[in-house]
């Protein structure tokens, strides 16, 4: 099964049937419309059930989209059947389990040498500091070796700090001790039987899945798992997970704050995060989810391009979670047709502004002056068998990507990239799948923008244009970053002749 095709391995049911109202899911999704800037795919489970679905066009939702740090909720799920399996224990030291890339005794420290993978799974690995930044300065290819010598300046076990680094280093230990990548060792004992065909999962220079993000599923595979750990690793008749490890895994581990408002702050366990109202999660940077609530019997699997990534929690405790009773919920005259013509509608919001025309002024080809991402040339142009559309020249080729009328998404098949400096260096790189969204307006009298969707990404970046008769000025601008989200003004001259 790819990804693009629909799955419904996950049976499907009206809202009132599960207990919600179709008019509080449609509340939800019009708020998070209204509000939230942006979801791309929501996936809502009551019972075992799908009661509702939506994706924000041109996102769809049989397409695999990156769950950066959502990954290490399945990380964690790799370790506790290595564990089940008698590949290592919690409590295992872990320079016993890498003694290749570890310090010899005489030169680490007391602390380094009591760090258990219990510690790297509750990030109380002891360091004050997240170690992913030391994997990725300069051409740094030893990420283990990267890790143990960053300093241990508190008893492990005592002291929480967000560390990508330390997933790592559990992927690192279940490859050491299985042999196997956690992708490889997962596909048997998880992704075959929830029907997660062909996971892919980046691997660092070492070779290994990079465990603390990398992984890109779908909002239904998303919803599987969270189903999977809602029912304590029982699937379709089958035990995939140990009962006890789920428990502890999503249980606190280890406190992570004091707000009582906070999702933030509820605790943290292993890989996973503890929520408000008794649920718990795996998020990942910009809106990746799959959100667990026992109370009420559910699963919310979401992805998404946020800035604020508390926006959805908020407004699904607003308005889902009140809304979930223990009996069939009132069937309220065209309440279901409200919502389902919602979700036929939503869209992610197109480039701003008035319709293009003809090209007019704008048209021309443009030479670029030398710039560090390898931008050559762009030429607006109109077409009879494209129609209005603007080409870009790189390293990679020339792009040509068409511009719908405003207002308007198109989706196209291109090798174009976003400029991965302050965007993509968190390590994470475009999947294969070069599926793009375009849209398309003029800003003013002497002004365009492009929007450009990475559909498997969240990131999507505006394109400025301003031209003049001799020159145009072309410049970047991201959804969301990891550094910087505007990119330094392109400078092009008018070819003439």
């Amino acid at each position: 099964m790819t990804s693009t095709q629909r799955s419904e391995i996950l049976p499907r049911s009206e809202p009132e049937a599960e207990g919600i109202s179709s008019s509080a899911i449609r509340d939800f999704l019009a708020a998070v419309d209204r509000e939230v800037d942006s979801l791309h795919t929501f996936m809502l489970l009551r019972n075992g059930r799908v009661v509702a679905e939506a994706s924000w066009a041109p996102y769809t939702l049989p397409q695999r989209h990156m769950l950066f740090s959502l990954s290490k909720s399945f990380t964690s799920t790799a370790a506790g059947l290595a564990i089940a399996e008698g590949f290592f224990a919690l409590d295992d030291l872990v320079v016993d389990l890498l003694p290749a890339t570890a310090p010899p005794p005489a030169s680490r420290s007391e602390l380094l040498g009591r760090l258990k993978v219990r510690h790297l799974l509750s990030m109380t690995t002891g360091q004050s500091e997240d170690s992913l930044p030391a994997f990725l300065r300069g051409t740094a290819r030893d990420w283990q070796r990267a890790f143990f010598a960053l300093p241990v300046e508190h008893e492990p076990g005592t002291y929480f700090v967000y560390n990508s680094g330390a997933t790592y280093m559990v992927s690192a230990i279940i490859q050491q001790t299985t042999g196997l990548r956690v992708t490889d060792f997962l596909i048997p004992r998880l992704f075959d039987p929830l029907g997660i065909s062909d996971p892919q999962w980046e691997r660092s220079p070492e070779g290994i899945d990079t465990g603390g993000w990398g992984l890109s599923l779908a909002a239904e595979e998303i919803a599987r798992f969270g189903q999977l750990c809602l029912d304590g690793g029982f699937w379709k008749g089958q035990r995939l997970l140990p009962e006890a490890w789920v428990r502890e895994a999503t249980s606190r581990q280890v406190a992570n704050g004091s707000d009582p408002e906070s999702d933030w702050a509820q605790g943290y366990g292993y890989q996973f995060w503890r929520c408000r109202h008794n649920a718990y999660r795996g998020d990942g940077a910009f809106g990746q989810y799959c959100v667990v609530m026992p109370e009420q019997n559910a699963v919310l699997a979401m992805t998404g391009g946020l800035g604020d990534m508390g926006a959805p929690l908020r407004l699904a405790w607003e308005h889902l979670l009140p809304a979930m009773g223990s009996a069939p919920a009132e069937r309220r005259p065209g309440a279901a047709e409200g919502l389902h013509s919602l979700c036929a509608c939503l869209r992610l919001r197109p480039a701003p502004g008035e319709p293009i025309g003809e090209p007019g002024e704008f048209a021309g080809r443009f030479v670029l002056d030398p710039n560090g991402e390898g931008r050559e040339w762009v030429e607006l142009s109109r077409s009879r068998e494209v129609g209005l559309s603007l080409s870009i020249r790189d390293g990679g080729g020339t792009h040509v990507l068409p511009l719908p009328p405003a207002g308007e998404w198109a989706t196209i098949e291109s090798a174009f990239d976003l400029p991965t400096q302050g965007v993509l260096d968190h390590g994470a790189s475009f999947l294969a799948s070069r599926a793009m969204g375009v849209s398309a307006a003029r800003t003013g009298a002497a002004s365009i923008v492009v929007r450009l969707a990475f559909l498997p990404t969240p990131f999507v970046a505006d394109l400025h244009l301003a031209i003049t008769a001799e020159r145009l000025i072309m410049q970047y601008t991201s959804n969301v970053a990891f550094g910087p989200r505007e990119r330094k003004p392109i400078v092009g001259r008018r070819v003439r002749g």
